[in-house]
């Protein structure tokens, strides 16, 4: 176990779009990681849970740009020893719309976004529109585009598509976003994707003393059926830090749960970037072994909660006001559909950091209004919170709001 952090991630990209343009395939291609790892993400083909994967990117000092970027410890080009760059975290979202749930938790520990648009379809499509409006609502600024799949067409139809996309990001948050044109299939433009990467999504910043706060994504149970009783593994808990540090042998406290209550475990081990850590801090995602009853864990049983010092947890809300801000029209439907103002007692999905419960109007006036809470949730005034409604049998983004 090493004592200081070293080649760590330090940085979470999401890989955001339309279903099947190729996030997945481009996660594995700079990885060498598949993250479907689910048996029915395997069986239906598609990217259900959230999927992690961590990659090294390599620069060769001997190599001009962009060749000289490599995810090889040895330069595919002149076969000179490469120098690590930086290592980054993978967060690869779903892109199916009934899934769009699961995306929005994803965007929680997102520092930076790769939009992954497929070349050979019309741009955008309905989910590569929801998710951009996703980033932008949720604050994510540094992104890039990856025009993928550009081995199945024509130039002239690559050109088009390009100029579709330029279009589609005209006025958003993407506007000035490099893109990237790539096949992920045959790896083709990754040295140039890698140095965009580089170029336009920095690390974030460690503000020291600030207080510990870890998003949940992901919880596990790794003991196998007929494990001795004796040598049981505590239950694992996954996700990233969004402010502070955590050691191994902190006690912690996780909450909320559905009783509005918080739990308290002790940190066993970290494990960070495949080794195991004393310490880790912003940056990347990161696995916690606790002292909690696995059976508490397993199957993402924690998913969405918030971990903390004792007595320095966000605050629980059973109850939340915000300052509501609604889309004009809906996003990611094929109707164009006009966003009507809330109504009292409308139950709406909300998406808090990596949690998601349903708030029922319950006051409200003008850009202010307070929701009842299904399940309560941890956090601060200033948080954002993406708001959905359900639009036949699909919930749709509609705005966001900010809690008061």
């Amino acid at each position: 176990m090493t004592d200081e952090p070293k080649n760590l991630p330090e940085v979470n990209i999401g890989l955001v779009g339309h279903i099947d343009h190729g996030k997945t395939s481009l996660t594995e291609r700079l990885s060498g990681v598949w993250t479907d790892r689910h048996s029915e993400e395997l069986k239906r083909g598609i990217t259900i849970r959230l999927g992690y994967a961590d990659c090294s990117f390599y620069k060769c000092p001997k190599c001009k740009d962009p060749a000289c970027y490599s995810v090889s410890k040895k330069c595919p080009t002149c076969k000179s020893e490469t120098k690590l760059e930086r290592i980054v975290s993978f967060v690869d979202a779903p892109g199916h719309e009934t899934l769009m749930a699961t995306m929005l938790t994803g965007t929680a520990i997102m520092d930076g976004a790769i939009l992954v648009i497929a070349a050979n379809e019309e741009c955008p499509q309905p989910q590569t529109k929801e998710h951009l409006m996703a980033l932008d609502i949720v604050g994510v600024k540094n992104i890039l585009i990856v025009q993928n799949k550009i081995d199945l067409v024509k130039p002239a139809k690559a050109l088009e598509n390009f100029k579709q996309i330029k279009a589609f990001v005209k006025g958003t948050v993407a506007e000035k976003a490099p893109i990237v044109p790539i096949s992920a299939q045959h790896g083709t433009n990754i040295d140039l994707l890698i140095k965009t990467i580089q170029d336009s999504i920095p690390s974030p910043v460690k503000k020291p003393g600030e207080d510990s706060v870890m998003y949940l994504a992901r919880s596990f149970d790794t003991n196998k059926p007929g494990s001795d009783p004796l040598k049981i593994r505590g239950g694992i808990l996954g996700g990233a830090l969004v402010s502070g540090e955590l050691k191994d042998g902190d006690v912690v406290e996780i909450g909320p749960m559905l009783d509005g209550s918080t739990i308290k475990t002790k940190i066993r081990s970290i494990t960070c970037g495949g080794s195991k850590i004393k310490k880790v801090g912003r940056g990347g995602t990161f696995g916690l072994e606790t002292g909690l009853d696995p059976a508490l864990t397993k199957s993402d049983g924690l998913s969405g909660k918030v971990l903390g010092i004792p007595g320095k947890m966000p605050p629980i809300q059973k109850e939340l006001a915000m300052e509501i801000h609604l889309l004009e029209r809906v996003v990611g439907s094929k109707e164009d559909l006009i966003i009507k103002p809330l109504q009292n007692q409308e139950s709406l999905m909300l998406n808090v950091g990596t949690s998601t419960t349903v708030g029922v109007v319950s006051v409200g006036k003008k850009q202010s209004y307070t929701f009842a809470l299904k399940l309560p949730v941890c956090t601060r005034p200033g948080d954002r919170v993406t708001i959905a409604r359900r639009f036949g049998t699909r919930w749709r983004l509609i705005g966001y709001g900010v809690v008061q």
